[in-house]
């Protein structure tokens, strides 16, 4: 897209919301949160001081009776998928997706088709109020600034981009760092940093202070296209023969999807969004745009391959035209918009390793299933088990795993050295050889003498800490849970993280 094409933007306000099943304009306050903090929330939640953005800590202060929901990025996928698909109808074909409930046209062409930019925007608002949505509609001349625009439902005349930019603060921008250091200079609107010279911000910020600064002027973020006359950097896969799960497509997905940053990498260029195109048996063919800027990694364009692969699974996109499901012949990820790349900081040593890793990684999946390869993730919860978590290599970990404020009665530092995929059984016994036991009260029966774990000779008690009582999901007749916690040393030296659960002692963890 050039700097000076029209945009037009659709914007589904409050979509995280829309696509949980909840009103965003009910009575009820409602919030969508995702890596513990708001991301979307409903107006009455609004009306309570709720922001998108805040913590979750501070949201639920200022709304104690706020509902909150956990996001699900494939659920909005999918439920967008149809609002896609119906204005590609109804209205023009090629829009890029920016996120769901955000998406963005190149306007030239369909404004002078309906008859003008107020005439286009009359027709996408028609469109998604047909499907049951409430959409604002802006235009601009740049993507930016038409996604600003659309938020107060909006049509910048051509040419006024960077005036209707200049109020809004330099935050807007998605630079923190940027924006508190311009705020600290002086500069605190886009218009202010819109009237620095362009050479003394590329000295002063590089090239990404330049980027935001040609954004704040009205113009787009990047230059026009550097690619070479005849040069294709489309990458493809040709499955053979056809396949009808998406397990295989998404493996495939990964690996174009590091060949595509190899491509680009290697022509000096970047792209500012990727067309993910599916062929069909039978000829049918399925395409969506994705917006990409530069800023997504291998594994983020092969998480948004596989979104987009459920979201047209979900819709029935993939079913052949006569009925049954059809095969996916081949897939392909196209690089449009192409840009010089600025490049980015590498180390000095070793600067290669982590794409290798990742490549090995990607092979490996392929070749012995997608849950072969897993990374480990720190998690919310009270034993040290539950804190780790393994996530399969490429996926997007679970959110609000890990909440801000602390775990009432989670074990405290030192952490234990290892812990055992299942807990061993153990006995802790008094001088007498009968076992300890903890009253309601958390009154030990009698000191601890002696420890006999499974598979471990028996050993001497020379201290203890605790008990520590941990009170799960009371509220929860199936899930409850209670037990108490010990470390006992032994005379041996190692430390042991005991459990007693159900009137039986396990242990939990090794201090070794």
């Amino acid at each position: 897209m050039s700097a000076i094409e029209r945009v037009a933007c659709a914007w589904l306000p409050d979509w995280p919301i829309v696509a949980d099943g909840s009103n965003p304009d009910g009575a009820r306050a409602t919030a969508v949160v995702g890596g513990g903090k708001v991301v979307a929330c409903s107006a009455a939640a609004r009306a309570l001081g709720v922001r998108r953005g805040m913590r979750l800590r501070q949201a639920t202060g200022r709304a104690p009776g706020l509902e909150l929901s956990e996001r699900d990025v494939e659920g909005e996928i999918r439920c967008f998928e149809p609002v896609l698909q119906h204005l590609e109808q109804h209205i023009a074909p090629r829009w890029e997706v920016i996120r769901p409930g955000l998406l963005v046209l190149p306007a030239h062409g369909p404004a002078r088709y309906f008859g003008g930019e107020r005439a286009l925007a009359d027709r996408i608002t028609e469109a998604i109020s047909a499907v049951g949505f409430t959409v604002r509609v802006g235009a601009a001349d740049t993507v930016f600034a038409a996604a600003l625009a659309a938020r107060q439902g909006r049509l910048v005349p051509a040419g006024r981009t960077a005036r209707f930019l200049a109020p809004y603060p330099v935050g807007v921008l998605g630079r923190p760092e940027l924006a508190v250091l311009l705020t600290r200079m002086g500069l605190p609107t886009l218009g202010a940093f819109a009237a620095l010279p362009g050479d003394r911000v590329t000295a002063r910020f590089g090239t990404d202070g330049a980027a935001a600064h040609r954004i704040a002027r009205g113009l787009e973020a990047r230059g026009l296209s550097t690619r070479a006359p005849g040069q294709d950097l489309t990458v493809a896969h040709q499955f053979k023969p056809a396949v009808t799960l998406l397990e295989p497509v998404t493996f495939a997905a990964k690996e174009l999807a590091r060949q595509l940053h190899e491509r680009l990498a290697a022509a000096g260029a970047v792209c500012a969004r990727i067309e993910v195109a599916l062929e069909l048996t039978g000829g049918k063919r399925l395409t969506r745009l994705w917006r990409h800027e530069g800023k997504l990694s291998e594994l983020a364009v092969a998480e948004r391959v596989r979104w987009q692969l459920a979201a047209w699974q979900e819709t029935g996109a993939l079913a052949d035209d006569d009925g049954p499901a059809a095969g996916i012949v081949r897939l392909a990820l196209r690089p449009e918009a192409l840009s010089a790349a600025t490049g980015r900081q590498q180390q000095l040593f070793g600067a290669s390793g982590i794409a290798e890793l990742e490549a090995a990684a990607a092979r490996l999946q392929a070749m012995l299933g997608h849950d072969a390869v897993t990374r480990v993730a720190l998690g919310g919860g009270r034993g040290p088990a539950e804190r780790a978590i393994r996530v399969a290599f490429g996926d997007v970990p679970p959110e609000n795993r890990l909440p801000d404020g602390p775990w009432p009665g989670q074990l405290p530092a030192p952490y234990p050295a290892w812990v055992p995929a299942q807990l061993e059984q153990a006995r802790l016994l008094d001088a007498q050889g009968e076992p300890v036991a903890i009253s309601a009260r958390l009154v030990l029966s009698a000191p601890p003498a002696r420890l006999i774990v499974k598979g471990h000779r028996p050993v001497t008690v020379r201290g203890w800490a605790g008990p520590w009582p941990v009170l799960e999901q009371w509220w929860n007749t199936v899930r409850a849970r209670r037990l108490v916690r010990m470390q006992v040393v032994t005379e041996a030296g190692p430390a042991w993280l005991l459990v007693l659960e159900q009137g039986r002692w396990w242990a939990e963890a090794h201090y070794g």
